[in-house]
């Protein structure tokens, strides 16, 4: 009888109270130089990103202390700038390591949403200032993008897993990004395996259907890549034998201009370091963070986040107003481009 009385007591005892985290470093425990240092934005700026994102994450209710939207976006913000695991998070921030998922999840999912908003293809009078801005860091005319991938670590997905290798044997996105000479992402591609080639992705990316209905001459705007790529009436490669002086000083001044995505892609890395780290998630969330990260790269310009300087050569530009039309017509706009504005150079 006793056991059995034992026995419902326990049934019927209440549950032990829920204990609750003590949070830490809220932005008002913070000065500007230490919210940089741990969430790579200054206060106003944390502030016009939660702004932004509101509506999409705020909680109608303060219940079972839920995280404010401020909150959530300095988690998101914290994971961004540090990678590594959740749990380390979470400790660093006084809550669970399921709650910081949930709130990297939404802040990603609401920044994708808007990613439209801040990723944008120049209007043409903007492309006017891009082509003068490349011109006097390296050099070369009529340029409004530079483009270029890079391979985001992942760790090993449970499908399609020989897909993510990419070139140096390791599981990856690769991500294709254009920017300007600003170092602002112009167009961002973030949602193909490590295997895949650049060129693929270029292919078959929206700006290339853009570019390849919409290109008319030199006038309307080049682009510069790598060796990798296909040369294109819109897309100008380097030289890979240059055989005349004027092809030579084409490429060295392709490789000044072109430099800035790589720089580009540098400053974003080194921004949000989780994704020179490595993400241990699955790729379709990877992919959302990515994308996020580029927002919030752009939003860092625009706000004038502080970023390392660097110097650049100033030059004149000139005006190009050449249609090409045929099979061949990326290397004869090359071509065009080396004897026409880099020849005239050797010559004075």
């Amino acid at each position: 009888m006793e056991e059995m009385l034992l026995f419902g007591n326990i049934l019927h005892d209440p549950k032990p109270p829920r204990k609750y985290r003590k949070r830490l470093l809220t932005l008002d425990d913070l000065t500007d130089k230490e919210l940089r240092a741990r969430y790579r934005f200054g206060r106003n700026s944390i502030i016009r990103i939660t702004d932004i994102v509101r509506k999409d994450i705020e909680h109608p209710t303060q219940r079972s202390q839920s995280l404010s939207a401020e909150m959530q976006v300095l988690v998101a913000l914290r994971f961004f700038a540090c990678g590594g695991f959740l749990q380390v998070v979470g400790d660093t921030l006084g809550i669970d390591k399921s709650t910081v998922s949930r709130c990297v999840q939404k802040v990603s999912d609401a920044l994708n949403a808007k990613a439209d908003q801040f990723i944008k293809w120049p209007s043409v009078q903007r492309k006017g200032d891009i082509k003068q801005g490349f011109f006097d860091n390296g050099g070369f005319p009529g340029v409004v993008g530079c483009i270029d991938g890079t391979h985001v670590r992942i760790s090993a997905p449970s499908h399609d897993e020989p897909s993510f290798v990419n070139r140096k044997g390791y599981h990856s996105i690769n991500t294709q990004a254009i920017c300007d000479h600003e170092g602002k992402f112009t167009n961002v591609v973030a949602r193909w395996p490590g295997s895949v080639h650049d060129s693929h992705i270029m292919r078959c990316s929206q700006v290339c259907t853009h570019l390849e209905e919409s290109h008319l001459s030199v006038q309307d705007g080049l682009i510069l890549g790598d060796s990798g790529y296909a040369c294109r009436s819109f897309l100008m490669t380097p030289y890979l034998r240059p055989t005349e002086p004027c092809h030579e000083k084409f490429n060295k001044a392709h490789m000044k201009t072109r430099c800035c995505i790589e720089r580009t892609f540098g400053w974003w890395k080194k921004r949000f370091n989780c994704l020179h780290q490595g993400i241990r998630m699955h790729p379709e969330k990877v992919c959302k963070i990515i994308m996020a990260c580029a927002v919030l790269h752009n939003l860092a310009i625009e706000m004038k986040e502080p970023m390392d300087e660097y110097d650049n050569e100033i030059v004149n530009n000139d005006d190009l107003n050449i249609v090409f039309r045929g099979p061949d017509e990326g290397r004869i706009v090359r071509d065009h481009i080396a004897r026409g504005f880099f020849l005239i150079d050797l010559l004075v």
